[in-house]
């Protein structure tokens, strides 16, 4: 059925881990993402390099560096990096599959690093070159984005995870941007903050993680422009690009931005930190376990609210905590999170509203942030069909 392949796409895109710039107190990357920005399928390969930094007091190898597909091509120092000293990675992506936003990365593993480092190289191929207010078309006055929702993956708590995005000045005379009413937690800065009419400029954000913030986490900032805000609105793009395997399912959209709002939203997806923990300590600690880990409330009218029940298991050796319960649908409201003891049993309990939902199938997922190092994230899904 389409809705169990729909489930493993969903399952892989929550669950993916992405680096962040210091990995296990060994190595530290100048950053995980490069960002082409706007390229032409006419330009050919493009080519990049992140620096790769030992911070131990003992020599670090590079061991791989695997790539997701035969489209770009990675080199990397071979020789082993001595403590201070300086590395690198290189990739080149070839360019020539055509006009479409791509996002590839590479994995790289180190020398007495546990986890693998998963960088990103992303950016948009154009058949022809367009006016920069169509490449950013999300005009906060004469600041062009290209969204008003920057996705920074996974982070770890504890710990930072920075990314990088292109922005444009689509007026006619240079501009000054800066950034007020910043969410605790989040930083932006923009380099150069004054950008000519027509050029571009690279905005950082960082975010550093803190105890209150678990799952899908928002921040936000109203981005201001010589030093005045603007309300967003979009302009209609002319170049067409078909939509590629799960960056197409599209979930509710976050009302606090887009058009006619004045703010920008950077969400990131917070998890425990594990990495410390001896597998002793990991065997110690909760291990969920759910009797199904999809609810079908079969064939009912719009308009219908379902109870969905999932009942679990704790069959680790410490108490279960479900620090939170994400959905990307406002239909869901989760009415029981339980804490559940060793060896003991609980019930998550969510409602969804049907009411003002096209007929068809339906599918939706919840995903849970645990404090459990066998299983930190446990994704559940509701699903049916409208009638």
């Amino acid at each position: 059925m389409k809705t169990y392949a729909l489930l493993a796409a969903l399952a892989l895109s929550l669950t993916a881990v992405q680096a962040q710039n210091t990995f296990g107190g060994r190595v530290e990357l100048d950053r995980t993402v490069h960002d082409f920005g706007d390229i032409q399928t006419s330009q050919g390969p493009v080519s990049c390099t992140y620096t790769v930094r030992n911070i131990s007091k003992a020599p670090v190898t590079i061991l791989n560096v695997i790539s997701s597909c035969g489209c770009t091509d990675v080199q990397w120092t071979k020789e082993s990096i001595p403590a201070g000293g300086k590395g690198t990675i290189s990739a080149t992506f070839k360019n020539e599959d055509g006009p479409f936003p791509f996002d590839k990365t590479l994995t790289a593993y180190f020398s007495d690093v546990k986890q693998p480092v998963v960088l990103h190289l992303r950016g948009i191929a154009h058949e022809k070159e367009l006016p920069v207010g169509e490449l950013y078309p999300i005009h906060f006055g004469a600041l062009g984005m290209r969204s008003a929702e920057l996705k920074a993956g996974n982070v770890l708590q504890g710990q930072q995870k920075s990314g990088e995005v292109k922005i444009a000045n689509v007026g006619k005379a240079p501009v000054r941007i800066g950034f007020k009413d910043v969410d605790k937690g989040l930083s932006l800065s923009v380099s150069p903050e004054t950008i000519p009419a027509g050029g571009t400029a690279t905005l950082t954000y960082t975010i550093t993680t803190d105890r209150t913030h678990w799952g899908k986490s928002w921040y936000y900032a109203t981005p201001t422009v010589d030093g005045k805000p603007y309300r967003a609105v979009e302009v209609v793009q002319t170049e067409k690009r078909p939509e590629r395997g799960v960056e197409a399912l599209v979930a509710d959209p976050n009302p606090e931005i887009g058009a006619g709002k004045e703010r920008i939203g950077v969400w990131t997806i917070i998890k425990e930190d594990f990495s410390a923990l001896t597998k002793e300590q990991r065997a110690a600690g909760p291990n969920p376990m759910f009797a199904s880990s999809t609810f079908s409330f079969g064939a009912v009218k719009a308009g219908t609210k379902v109870e969905a029940v999932f009942d679990a298991s704790n069959i680790g050796k410490g108490e279960l905590v479900i620090y939170k319960v994400d959905s990307d649908s406002r239909r869901i409201t989760v009415t029981q999170v339980p804490k559940i003891k060793a060896g003991g049993k609980g019930t998550l309990k969510a409602t969804l509203d049907t009411k003002g939902m096209a007929s068809g199938e339906a599918l939706f997922i919840l995903s849970l942030t645990t404090n459990s190092p066998l299983r930190p994230i446990v994704n559940l899904y509701i699903t049916g069909f409208i009638k």
